[in-house]
């Protein structure tokens, strides 16, 4: 039987390290890092998402900011709250949360979020930067799967492997940071024929599809690392992720559980994009002065 990763532990560790970070950079400069959400509209799943990321900065001693706005609420006016937190010297970070109502193109509202507070890593120009090698800001949810890697001491360079789905959220960026670790890497999809050819030559299998239990032990080869991105309901209401879990560690050296995987992962990448982002202002001498002053 296979490992279950323990995604909780690893995100405690980051956080306690956020939290040093924090507590460093508000002694310097008499001031927390600030991390402003947009919330629109009142979906249960995103107000709940945005309550753990509240709650989250509160632990590790950050400031946040939600501005929760009504469902009818016009892209203009949306656009504009934006500008405000781009322009706010006392903001950090700036995250809207998703999916948006139809009738708000999110592609409008991610590109209109200052690069430099873009915390989510969504922006193109962060997109791009991330592409070239530059140091930027990472998508929160491929960054976590990369530090969860490194907390088992798992070497990707030279490994094979593969991602399942080519969201802009997930697949692709995730692709990018494990080309980065100097891993061969596969991208599969809805369209790749014979899926199960890929995943028995995978030394890493990283699955995000949004389809509960996607991945069996018939498609893994023994001592891979199988890495589940996704949240899924079953019939029941019990939560789940793409991989069957208990049927896959049988074959699999590591899998991560859903929950208490990936997921605890991605709002602590948040935390950190969001204090270094702080770090990088500051250094960059784009705040205020009151940022320096007792």
């Amino acid at each position: 039987m296979g490992k279950k990763i323990d995604g909780k532990q690893i995100a405690l560790q980051i956080r306690k390290e956020v939290q040093q970070k924090n507590e460093a950079f508000a002694a310097k400069y008499e001031m927390q890092p600030c991390l402003a959400v947009i919330l629109v509209g009142n979906h249960p799943a995103s107000l709940s998402y945005v309550q753990s990321k509240v709650k989250a900065c509160k632990e590790v001693g950050m400031e946040s900011r939600l501005i929760q706005l009504d469902a009818e609420v016009s892209e203009a006016d949306l656009l504009k709250e934006i500008e405000k937190l781009n322009q706010d010297a006392y903001v950090d970070g700036i995250l809207v949360q998703l999916p948006l109502p139809q009738h708000i193109h999110e592609d409008t509202v991610v590109y209109a979020i200052d690069p430099n507070k873009d915390v989510d890593g969504f922006h193109p120009i962060n997109i791009g930067k991330m592409m070239l090698g530059v140091d930027t800001f990472y998508p929160c949810t491929p960054h976590g799967v990369i530090k969860m890697l490194e907390a088992i001491s798992y070497d990707l360079c030279g490994k094979n492997v593969v991602v399942i789905g080519r969201s802009m959220i997930v697949g692709k960026p995730m692709a990018q940071l494990c080309l980065e670790q100097n891993a061969t890497v596969t991208v599969c999809h809805s369209k790749t024929k014979d899926l199960t050819f890929y995943t028995k030559h995978a030394d890493v299998i990283i699955v995000a599809v949004g389809k509960p239990l996607f991945l069996t032990e018939d498609q893994v080869s023994p001592g891979a690392v199988v890495i589940d991105v996704g949240i899924n309901r079953n019939a029941k209401g019990k939560l789940v992720g793409d991989v069957d879990t208990e049927s896959v560690l049988k074959v699999a050296d590591y899998v991560t559980p859903v929950p208490g995987g990936v997921g605890p992962m991605t709002i602590t990448m948040l935390l950190w994009n969001t204090i270094i982002a702080a770090e990088r202002r500051v250094l960059a001498g784009t705040k205020n002065n009151h940022c320096f002053l007792g």
